[in-house]
């Protein structure tokens, strides 16, 4: 990923949220998600991803189907081997092409190339499809939960790891 793909990712990033979080998230909150407010976001965590933390797009057409972005896992106690899928989103219209699947073998490649020996993530309980795809990825429920809070609704959080 590039800065001037940051428009694009946002746009995926949205899209992805709404499409993925309609009923598990509260509608105002998937509603006043901007594009643009987010793409500023996404040019801010590009320019200060360290060595080994890495966005990745996926192309379709010419035009970004998917983003995923990985690096260092953020929970207290990780180790240096430990690394976390912080974001994988398709475009809506996509999903199902195997653009995903493809973001996520390039995840799970570059993470074992930087030295990281495994990788979490954190899925809503809720979210039955996305814990499907990442069940069929090899990742398991490692048991670890936590609690999220999203325009005022607390959701639960669940973590699957994976051996790289």
């Amino acid at each position: 990923m590039v800065e001037a793909d940051c428009a694009a990712v946002a746009g995926v990033r949205v899209s992805g949220w709404r499409s993925a979080y309609r009923g598990l998230l509260p509608d105002a909150y998937l509603d006043a998600m901007s594009v643009e407010a987010d793409a500023e976001l996404r040019r801010e965590h590009l320019a200060r991803a360290g060595e080994r933390v890495a966005h990745l797009v996926a192309e379709r057409g010419g035009e970004v189907a998917g983003w995923a972005a990985f690096g260092p896992d953020r929970a207290p106690g990780a180790g240096p081997g430990d690394a976390e899928l912080y974001a994988l989103y398709v475009r809506p219209d996509v999903v199902g092409a195997g653009v995903g699947r493809a973001l996520t073998d390039d995840v799970v490649a570059r993470a074992a190339g930087l030295g990281f020996t495994e990788l979490s993530l954190w899925v809503l309980e809720g979210n039955a499809r996305a814990r499907r795809f990442y069940a069929r990825a090899g990742f398991v429920p490692d048991g670890a939960r936590e609690p999220w809070e999203v325009g005022g609704t607390t959701v639960t959080e669940v973590r699957y790891v994976r051996s790289l």
